[in-house]
């Protein structure tokens, strides 16, 4: 009898989970077509990239039900995982290579880290926040990301011991772009980032040999981008 109950319970557990597994493969499917897709985002690998990370996994318990919804969720410490669409937007600008060596600043829970490491050779992610910075470490070796090095730190200082990078994600909107971080772009790099306070604006910059383009993307609103100093 002990044995059937367990079997039984065994059964219930693995049906259950799969269930849960096949619900929210549906439900990615459908954000990179209805959210993704639908708005213009047509690089494949881009999009398989979202179709692939679980975005479930790197929110709270409680809005795991929400985690495929149009829009950003809150993870602590007054952070948030950003919106699917922006993930996706952010990540198509920056028009990544496979052998591209990529620094973002703003780890948060690891989620767009881990769609980058989906497409470029490297991801270095700087999280100024040192619970935040030590729990997405663990969740990204966890999943096998053997291509991202996770560092507490401060984003305004950059990476200077592996730039230069070729690209440069910032996920936090400083009121200006940080004069050391485009020191850090390779020439021919591209950088995406968040610009403003009150007003923000995602821009596009490339770095030339004799200087810096930059081009407006759209608005955006992301949280500030702040020094050490400033942290609790």
């Amino acid at each position: 009898m002990k044995i059937t109950v367990l079997l039984c319970s065994i059964i219930m557990f693995t049906t259950t989970t799969y269930a849960k597994n096949e619900d929210f493969q549906m439900q990615r499917e459908k954000m990179v077509t209805e959210q993704i897709a639908s708005r213009g985002i047509k690089d494949e690998k881009v999009l398989s990239a979202m179709r692939k990370v679980k975005r479930h996994l790197f929110v709270p318990l409680y809005l795991k039900p929400a985690a495929y919804m149009d829009r950003p969720l809150p993870i602590g410490h007054n952070q948030t995982i950003s919106q699917p669409f922006i993930v996706a937007y952010m990540t198509d600008a920056a028009d990544l290579k496979p052998d591209d060596r990529l620094l973002e600043i703003g780890t948060g829970s690891g989620y767009q880290a881990a769609v980058l490491a989906e497409i470029v050779k490297k991801v270095y992610t700087i999280e100024i926040l040192e619970f935040l910075a030590d729990s997405a470490h663990k969740r990204l070796e966890a999943l096998g990301y053997d291509n991202i090095k996770v560092k507490y730190g401060d984003g305004y200082k950059g990476w200077k011991e592996h730039a230069p990078f070729d690209v440069i994600i910032v996920t936090a909107a400083p009121p200006d772009v940080p004069q050391v971080l485009l020191d850090q772009l390779a020439i021919g790099g591209r950088m995406v980032v968040p610009i403003g306070s009150i007003y923000q604006e995602l821009y596009l910059i490339t770095r030339t040999k004799t200087g810096y383009e930059k081009k407006a993307l759209l608005p955006v609103r992301f949280v500030p981008m702040v020094h050490e100093s400033y942290v609790e």
